[in-house]
């Protein structure tokens, strides 16, 4: 029987972070479907010493998803505070490097790991309103397309998925997708003309993170039904 994508997952140790929001609990499921040994961690990772010690306490990696998320603010940029601007910062962007730093060395000895970012479309579509939330994300985007290049030659994938519009508790909550003004801008804005279902998007987290695929190097992949091409 031919192998299909996915199937190199068996027995690999996937480390999930933030696993009980954003795209955490249908990532632990998605992939342990896929026979991964997942290591779920639930905290937010803002304290400076938590990522190193989360990887540490995980033993062997070979999978890093990077799972980062805070409700996004809707301030207008002239109103923005520095409190806002460095708490969504401290909680999607400083946590990314600390994480890398930490599962790296292990990955680069054994000539073998992946690393995805669960990442954002705002980062590369304007939108109004999502100036911190923005940057942050686009940050996190800058980072990945900077360090992949530099690990791809250790045989390590640094990838990210852009994405917007996928049903998920932390962005889109059943109240959100019950208002009509919501309905109306996702038939107007998107044009797929629906929210991806959560494990459309694990899906394409598992093609990235599989063995059998290892030529994307530093990439954000745009998941957003065409809100950005």
């Amino acid at each position: 029987m031919a192998a299909r994508i996915g199937d190199g997952l068996a027995g690999r140790r996937v480390l999930i972070t933030q696993s009980e929001d954003f795209m955490g609990p249908v990532l632990a499921e998605v992939f342990a479907e896929h026979g991964a040994d997942v290591i779920a961690d639930a905290r937010a990772l803002a304290d400076p010493q938590l990522p190193a010690e989360l990887v540490r306490a995980a033993g062997r990696v070979d999978v890093l998803i990077a799972n980062l998320a805070v409700p996004a603010p809707a301030t207008r940029v002239a109103e923005v505070t520095d409190a806002e601007w460095r708490h969504v910062f401290a909680h999607m962007v400083d946590p990314l490097p600390r994480l890398v730093r930490a599962v790296l060395p292990q990955m680069i000895e054994r000539r073998a790991g992946k690393i995805v970012v669960m990442g954002s479309a705002t980062a590369l579509r304007g939108l109004k309103r999502t100036s911190t939330y923005s940057a942050a994300r686009g940050a996190q985007l800058a980072y990945v397309r900077a360090v992949g290049v530099e690990v791809a030659p250790h045989n390590v994938q640094v990838n990210l998925i852009a994405q917007n519009f996928v049903d998920n508790p932390t962005y889109f909550p059943p109240e959100v997708q019950a208002l009509a003004a919501f309905r109306e801008r996702l038939a107007r804005e998107v044009p797929a003309g629906r929210l991806a279902a959560p494990r459309e998007d694990a899906l394409l987290a598992v093609f990235l993170a599989s063995s059998e695929v290892n030529f994307l190097v530093g990439q954000g992949i745009p998941f957003a039904g065409g809100w950005v091409t």
